[in-house]
């Protein structure tokens, strides 16, 4: 896992991001490269850099996490990649999160974790769980406590009870 502290650090170290050491850490090689040699775009990637490292960190442990750190795809600007059982599912950032919570609790038999949401979603998982907490006000999942004390969120239309759930 790749830790923000580390990669500002780096930032700080290269010159306050000239040097490009922070994209390296990333695995991002090319554009450490073009920062090393170019100061960091003049500066303005370093800039760039200054204020959206946090969440490109987020980024890269997601993919870590998704993609084992080995199978990176490369995304577009506009775009997410995730995976499920029939590969690469492309989905566009203006998706809804009630769209993803779908998503995830018709592959997993009506069942969606916070863990799962904020991993499809990039969110940390005290936004995954207020989200899925605000729809289960609303009444669009069911909340639900499993045998071993772990909360999940069900969508009745794809739920299929295995008897490992408490009322």
């Amino acid at each position: 896992m790749y830790s923000r502290g580390f990669a500002y650090l780096l930032w700080l170290l290269s010159g306050f991001g000239w040097l490009g050491l922070h994209r390296f850490y990333l695995r991002k090689p090319i554009t450490g490269a073009i920062w090393a040699l170019t100061g960091g775009l003049a500066g303005l990637g370093s800039i760039y850099d200054l204020f959206t490292l946090g969440k490109q960190v987020d980024r890269a442990n997601m993919e870590a996490l998704l993609y084992g750190g080995g199978n990176v795809f490369f995304v577009q600007q506009g775009e997410t990649r995730r995976v499920n059982d029939g590969g690469a599912r492309i989905v566009r950032d203006k998706e809804k999160p009630e769209q993803t919570v779908l998503h995830i609790a018709k592959r997993n038999k009506g069942v969606v974790s916070a863990a799962d949401f904020s991993l499809e979603t990039g969110l940390s998982l005290d936004e995954a769980k207020k989200t899925l907490e605000g729809m289960a006000k609303k009444g669009y999942v069911e909340m639900r406590v499993r045998s071993n004390g772990s909360i999940v969120f069900t969508i009745n239309d794809f739920f299929e009870d295995d008897g490992s759930y408490e009322a």
